[in-house]
């Protein structure tokens, strides 16, 4: 490293000294400019705003890559099969979850994914709703949440105008229109709008049932199936 601060971070990724803790939340960081960035998150400082619509952001990063949502820009070309995408896409064709949970082995193919299951097990919820006190893991959930309050629906359906709080619900309303189902099966052919809806349905040919009771130990394969069990005991 070139310098001694640089090096002192990076020995903290071994020893899991996390010495700056926030003050507002059980979080702590072992980088101080993560810190700060973290702590511009509670003050509600987010300079850097979108002009295609209400979001913003603390870092200038997080904006370019958010603007691609509008431009369709996807700088990341596939070898597989030749569509562009992100850094985590090509895991897709390779099956590859190098991001392991130690407390339930359950594993992630990008780290973003990897860190909001964390938050599950932590229970921490460092983002709180003023107007009824509601706290939620990430800010982008309690900027949907707000809308609740507000009442806007800033995502509008260009063919019949109709609106949404969230970009997905807009994207999964389009494709009524469109009648597209781009998630496709590799074993039956079966077409799905969504590719949550493609996972469950895998599990149909897989046996995979990653949804355990915590009473009883019984698996399932969709998230509604074991609430359903749930409200048995």
């Amino acid at each position: 490293y070139a310098t001694l601060s640089k090096l002192a971070i990076h020995q903290r990724s071994h020893t899991g000294e996390r010495p700056f803790s926030c003050p507002d939340c059980p979080k702590s960081f072992a980088d101080p400019s993560v810190y700060r960035k973290h702590r511009r998150s509670h003050a509600g400082h987010r300079p850097h705003r979108c002009s295609s619509c209400p979001k913003a952001y603390v870092e200038r990063k997080d904006l370019h890559n958010h603007q691609r949502s509008h431009t369709g820009e996807r700088p990341y070309l596939c070898s597989e099969c030749g569509k562009s995408f992100g850094r985590s896409h090509q895991r897709v064709h390779t099956g590859e979850r190098p991001f392991l949970c130690p407390q339930c082995g359950r594993m992630f193919s990008d780290p973003s994914s990897y860190r909001r299951h964390q938050r599950a097990h932590q229970g921490v919820k460092p983002y709180g709703c003023a107007d009824c006190g509601k706290a939620f893991r990430q800010p982008a959930d309690l900027e949907l949440h707000r809308r609740s309050h507000t009442g806007e629906r800033p995502w509008r359906c260009g063919e019949c105008g109709k609106a949404y709080k969230a970009s997905w619900d807009l994207k999964r309303h389009r494709l009524s229109h469109s009648g597209e189902r781009p998630w496709r099966c590799g074993e039956c052919g079966k077409g799905f709008g969504e590719r949550a809806a493609l996972g469950k349905h895998w599990r149909t040919h897989s046996g995979e049932r990653p949804y355990s009771c915590r009473r009883c130990g019984k698996g399932f394969g969709g998230a509604s199936g074991l609430r359903k069990h749930e409200r048995t005991h």
